[in-house]
């Protein structure tokens, strides 16, 4: 990646991109996502890596040892992490002159559910919703229940945290039949609480349940509020949908996020929903039976992000030339098969 030290106003920096290490072998790329590494470096971008264990440990500073001083800016692909940890990573990366294309503000709006809700319940795309903070292992009581769902009137719902469900324990953790029937609702909670463990993001969301039609989810990529890639959802990546995106193109405008996600699902009416929102940056692409990310979705993808850097306006930019202890940009190979892993899930 060229140098920017000393460069005049106006300067156009492309980006770069910063992945997880494998936790073994910190020098090299996490395995699981060397098809992407390989799709960054082939647009030319440059690729530095973070160690995401040490990031969820505290220790940012360590986490980005190896990431060289004054380079960037970066998208980050990776892992998810908590909000905290994200502006962790965003403070120890500015401590060595360098920049994250999305700044904790817009990454916890895209993120957590209270960040992005209003601004599609605005617009009607998305369903109703209720919502309170409450730390792991605490579950509201059932009275604190009862009035946090009464918004939502009779009839059925979805339990979640601020970023996940768990949709795959459907009855046990995620959705209840009734709403307004608090014994079952209280059940369903403490389950999903019980579940969730430590991993739980923010506190509770409780959503009105909508049915959807068959055919899957899409996942569509939105850059600086335009769509750049419409994709399967992971869950279902036989199944590429075309929603409609006209309405959600407007809503995705206001949350002021330059990188987001939106899951579209039609309903049985006819109209497509947002199910979820999400940061770009820990949104997975779909993968082939194999485990795969498709070359073609990477390299779109890809292509777009080392595209969409920053410009530096009115004085000299120090962006790169740094001295770059801890090992230089790019290092690992990339090499290696995928594999599954007990890692954070990206989204």
């Amino acid at each position: 990646m060229d140098n920017f030290v000393g460069a005049s106003a106006d300067t156009f920096v492309s980006a770069a991109f910063l992945f997880p290490s494998d936790p073994l072998r910190t020098a090299r790329p996490d395995p699981e996502f060397a098809p992407e590494v390989a799709a960054a470096r082939g647009t030319g971008a440059a690729v530095a890596l973070v160690d995401h264990d040490a990031l969820l440990a505290g220790d940012a500073a360590r986490a980005v040892g190896r990431v060289p001083r004054g380079s960037g800016p970066y998208w980050y692909r990776g892992w998810m992490m908590p909000v905290a940890r994200y502006e962790q990573l965003e403070q120890a990366l500015a401590a060595r002159g360098c920049v994250l294309l999305t700044a904790a503000a817009p990454y916890a709006r895209a993120h957590e559910l209270p960040g992005w809700y209003a601004a599609l319940e605005e617009a009607s795309l998305t369903p109703r919703s209720v919502w309170c903070a409450a730390a792991p292992g605490e579950p509201p009581p059932a009275e604190r229940l009862a009035r946090l769902v009464a918004p939502l009137g009779p009839g059925s719902g979805i339990v979640k945290d601020y970023v996940k469900s768990r949709k795959h324990e459907w009855h046990e953790a995620c959705f209840v039949p009734e709403l307004t029937d608090g014994a079952r609702l209280s059940t369903v909670v403490e389950r999903f609480f019980a579940l969730q463990e430590k991993t739980l993001a923010g506190g509770l969301v409780v959503r009105a349940y909508e049915s959807f039609v068959a055919g899957g989810e899409a996942r569509v990529w939105w850059l600086d509020g335009e769509a750049l890639l419409v994709t399967a959802h992971p869950d279902t990546p036989e199944r590429t949908p075309a929603p409609a995106l006209a309405d959600v193109r407007a809503a995705v405008a206001t949350l002021g996020c330059r990188f987001v996600t939106t899951d579209l699902a039609l309903h049985e009416d006819g109209r497509w929903r947002v199910v979820e929102v999400g940061d770009g940056q820990v949104s997975g692409l779909p993968r082939d039976t194999a485990g795969t990310a498709s070359a073609a979705d990477a390299m779109a993808l890809y292509a777009a992000l080392a595209a969409g850097g920053t410009t530096y306006t009115g004085g000299e930019s120090d962006i790169g030339g740094g001295s770059g202890d801890g090992g230089g940009v790019g290092d690992g190979s990339g090499a290696g098969s995928v594999s599954a892993g007990s890692r954070p899930p990206s989204r």
